[in-house]
């Protein structure tokens, strides 16, 4: 960000006082617009506005500003274009996940929106639409003039959305999770990467670890931005064999129709269960010069989701024949900074239709009571079921190189020395990780644990025993169908 828009941000509650007076003199001049015609008009202003607002704010003229919601940061600086909050691979020390050498944009949006006063943070879960690109480049002062509302997507009648049926009911892990909560037992989810073959063998195998110890299990989408099989076809792939998947939907690679599409798919092919992601950096994975899409982010894909489960119809407002029964959740991150910010864009996911939520590698206990403390004062931890992320690399160095090469997780140092110091540095990941889950299950709001472990399936399942979860079952031969055993004690 340069010297004038960090001043702008600094400058914030004065700056938003002058622009709303502005406001509201220049729509003195609607009659002279409508007299000259708007697109008249928008030739004359677009050239000063868009000179001005790219000075001041380094606009990217989107066509549909958000400066008033977010602490007068332009939220389209961002290199993923994260409308709805900070994404989950802010750097410690505050970089950009894309661009480390640069400060995300939303810890600029966070500090202008506290300096322009208390209760303005209420804005930041206000929902900020997907970007309609047919406005890029157009002017936002001409409708602010005529006191225009963007179009809003075409009404379905209710009646009309009451009619369109369901596909499927419930899924087991929707009902696992209300039945693990009515009964005060932890929800357990685990997440495997698909195979790089076309072949579903291997993925059967080490699904079949998990047998009798989960309730579902993610399948993760270009996680890294690395290529696997695709999420859809491999969690279709772990339905068919009777497994209970969670398909992991990521936007990075993907606009708003190919995302509808997908998971219409997924859905006639017995997924119900899915994890909205807005994804990660390409530059990262082993296709960096790949073009990302980021059509979308996580929120505004759960609103599209939850639109066509709940109202039967596409984004473009268009009625389904047949809707999708989907139980739908995100991610959230609460080790990173904003820190306080998390929790709001939390609720903007729960608002938008989360009803499960996974969070990144928990490592530091303190960070996530802070967090779960913030969660349980807005009743969060009530609308949807929270999940802690789990889990262990095989050595201190392979702790150390994710510390420092993923973004968005954050490793303390007395971990990566504790594992460093052991003779048998697996055995005490396996105790760490096991110390860590008896921890949670104290903090009041956690619902369960979410384990992730890449290609370390034996020791996850070996966690879950040990720590109490599930008991060992007998039949964990691999492709044996994944059993919910909702009776099986905590």
């Amino acid at each position: 960000m340069n010297s004038l828009p960090r001043w702008a941000v600094r400058h914030a509650r004065g700056l938003s006082t002058v622009y709303r007076r502005l406001t509201l003199a220049a729509r003195q001049a609607a009659p002279f617009v409508r007299w000259l015609g708007a697109s008249r008009s928008e030739r004359l202003v677009a050239p000063l506005e868009h000179a001005a607002k790219g000075a001041l704010f380094d606009c990217r003229r989107c066509g549909d500003c958000t400066l008033s919601v977010t602490g007068l940061a332009c939220v389209m600086t961002c290199a993923k274009r994260m409308r709805n909050g900070p994404c989950g691979g802010v750097r410690a020390d505050g970089g950009c996940e894309v661009h480390p050498d640069r400060r995300c944009t939303w810890l600029f949006a966070a500090e202008g929106d506290a300096r322009i006063g208390a209760g303005h943070s209420a804005t930041w879960r206000q929902r900020v639409r997907p970007l309609d690109h047919r406005r890029v480049g157009r002017s936002n002062w001409i409708p602010a003039i005529l006191d225009q509302k963007r179009d809003a997507v075409p009404d379905v009648d209710a009646k009309q959305a009451a009619a369109v049926p369901h596909h499927g009911a419930p899924s087991r892990f929707e009902q696992a999770c209300a039945a693990r909560r009515a009964a005060g037992e932890p929800i357990v989810t685990v997440e495997i990467a698909p195979p790089d073959s076309a072949d579903p063998a291997p993925l059967l195998a080490r699904a079949g670890r998990f047998a009798g110890l989960v309730d579902a299990i993610n399948i993760t989408d270009g996680a890294g931005a690395n290529c696997h099989m695709s999420s859809v076809a491999a969690a279709s792939v772990l339905a068919a064999a009777g497994f209970e998947p969670v398909c992991q939907v990521g936007c990075r690679d993907r606009n708003r129709i190919a995302l509808q599409g997908d998971v219409l798919g997924a859905a006639a092919l017995g997924v119900r269960n899915v994890l909205c992601l807005t994804g990660d950096d390409v530059s990262q994975g082993d296709h960096p010069g790949a073009k990302p899409v980021f059509d979308l982010d996580a929120v505004n894909l759960l609103r599209l989701l939850r639109g066509m489960r709940d109202e039967g119809r596409f984004a473009s407002g268009r009625l389904l024949e047949r809707a999708p029964q989907l139980f739908l959740g995100a991610t959230a991150n609460p080790f990173v900074p904003p820190y306080v910010e998390r929790v709001d864009n939390l609720e903007r996911k729960v608002d938008a239709g989360a009803r499960f939520i996974q969070t990144q590698f928990c490592f530091d206990l303190a960070r996530l009571e802070d967090f779960m403390a913030a969660v349980r004062a807005r009743g969060l931890h009530e609308r949807a079921h929270i999940l802690v992320g789990v889990g262990m690399l095989s050595s201190a160095r392979a702790l150390r190189w994710m510390a420092e090469h993923v973004p968005g997780v954050h490793v303390p140092e007395v971990v990566t020395r504790r594992i460093g110091a052991a003779a048998d540095p697996v055995a005490e990941g396996v105790r760490w990780c096991v110390e860590t889950i008896t921890a949670l299950r104290s903090i009041e709001g956690v619902a369960g644990v979410h384990l992730m472990g890449h290609r370390n399936e034996a020791t996850l399942a070996r966690v879950i025993v040990q720590a109490g979860l599930r008991q060992a079952t007998c039949d964990s031969s691999p492709g044996a169908p994944l059993r919910p055993a909702l009776e099986t004690p905590s």
